[in-house]
């Protein structure tokens, strides 16, 4: 067997699982918010799209906003994310979500600087107030080195089936690798919560993110039934967020 003929089978029997998963889910009523965030080009349409391939399209929704309009720029800051949590039943991941403002927005000055520091203050009451409600809220960082974005925005520029993905702020993520190590930096530190902790999927890998973050999110959500016939996810690739992690390696820099 190929490595790629075993990355599918074992994608396979994984998507068996999260199907097995969501069927207990719609069962048990329960409401599961994923969200995805990373850099540019650090895989979150991949690793969604491989989630979300066999399950229940009217259970499950993926979720990208575009920039906000002016009206909703005028609204309470949650205001445009709160209309997609999940209800009973059903599961949302969010590609990109209320993090913007901790990262891409405040990196571009696309809000101000007391802004960002009043969501860093809000975002984790907030959070908890979901938590306390019966959502069940999962927060992943995809993590990639700057070699690797920067091989993945080139091929994205010259793949013509990825031309949807090109964005003016592709060469802006590189210019500001610095500015954005140092937002992602302060999110982690203060927006990591026991109600909402942020765990992190080392990315250089595609297909290995991919595999972990879907062991993870089995042994984390589902039944024990089904969570005991998956693999734990690798802790070299899954680990919760901890303050060493900036300065130990473990985080791309």
């Amino acid at each position: 067997m190929t490595k790629h003929d075993d990355y599918d089978h074992q994608l396979e029997l994984l998507q068996i699982a999260l199907v097995r998963f969501q069927q207990a889910e719609i069962k048990a009523g329960a409401k599961t918010l994923v969200i995805f965030e990373g850099r540019d080009a650090a895989g979150k349409d991949g690793a969604i799209k491989r989630i979300t391939e066999h399950l229940s399209v009217r259970n499950t929704r993926a979720i990208a906003l575009p920039r906000p309009s002016d009206r909703e720029q005028s609204q309470w800051y949650f205001q445009r994310y709160v209309r997609h949590l999940p209800a009973a039943g059903e599961l949302v991941l969010l590609n990109r979500s209320w993090y913007n403002r901790a990262g891409v927005e405040p990196v571009m000055g696309f809000c101000t600087p007391a802004e960002h520091e009043t969501f860093l203050r809000d975002v984790s009451g907030f959070e908890a107030m979901l938590a306390g409600s019966g959502l069940r809220l999962v927060k992943l960082w995809l993590d990639i080195s700057r070699d690797e974005q920067a091989q993945r925005l080139k091929a994205r520029r010259n793949d013509p089936l990825k031309a949807l993905k090109v964005s003016p702020l592709d060469a802006v993520a590189e210019e500001k690798w610095d500015a954005y190590t140092e937002a992602r930096d302060q999110m982690l530190r203060r927006t990591h919560t026991d109600a909402a902790p942020w765990v992190i999927v080392r990315a250089d890998h595609k297909k290995a993110a991919r595999l972990n973050t879907i062991r993870y999110l089995l042994n984390l959500l589902a039944p024990k039934a089904i969570a005991r016939g998956v693999d734990k996810p690798d802790p070299d690739v899954v680990f919760e967020f901890e303050a060493q992690a900036l300065t130990d390696g473990r985080l791309a820099r």
